[in-house]
């Protein structure tokens, strides 16, 4: 199975069967070609080494794998990476950088909104879309943003506190 490799040209089909898909993931422009039934989350995986984006049930039940399609949370487990022509993907390796962090990903540090870290990338990217849509959500807001997103070990508790601590610093910068 073909993970996607870099290419120029911008046809559309391939002679091996494959589609030449153009995408701009976490702000750069990439051309592929990937088998038409290539899932996105094995795209970002193993075809763009964006490991942060992780596969846990195949079925869009915990979250695991949300990215963020044109600012807004999908499932990448179900989606196609055909069906992300032409749009701009945002995974966890995308928000902030080393040396600042998005204040979503400060809030999970500060307030402690992970344990094992399987579902804080999913959690992370609902999160930041939540706060660009609400920028003052209420813990109900958080709540039900995050219902679409599976945590086995935290309780949820200190990742909605981490949201509304990203919220806050927000907007009092």
């Amino acid at each position: 199975m073909s993970y996607g490799r870099a290419g120029t040209s911008e046809v559309r089909e391939t002679r091996t069967g494959e589609r030449r898909v153009t995408l701009t993931v976490n702000g750069e422009r990439r051309v592929v070609e990937v088998e038409p039934r290539l899932l996105l989350a094995h795209l970002l995986r193993e075809g763009l080494s964006l490991r942060g984006t992780h596969l846990g049930c195949d079925t869009t039940n915990c979250g695991a794998c949300t990215v963020l399609l044109d600012g807004e949370p999908v499932k990448s487990c179900t989606m196609l990476a055909v069906q992300a022509d032409g749009h701009e993907v945002t995974t966890v390796e995308g928000l902030g950088t080393p040396g600042e962090l998005d204040p979503v990903q400060e809030g999970f540090s500060r307030e402690h909104g992970l344990q094992c870290g399987f579902c804080t990338a999913g959690m992370m990217l609902t999160a930041r879309a939540l706060l660009d849509r609400v920028p003052d959500p209420s813990e109900e807001d958080v709540r039900w943003a995050l219902s679409g997103n599976l945590c086995r070990c935290t309780g949820y508790q200190n990742i909605v506190k981490a949201v509304l601590w990203a919220a806050d610093q927000e907007r009092t910068s």
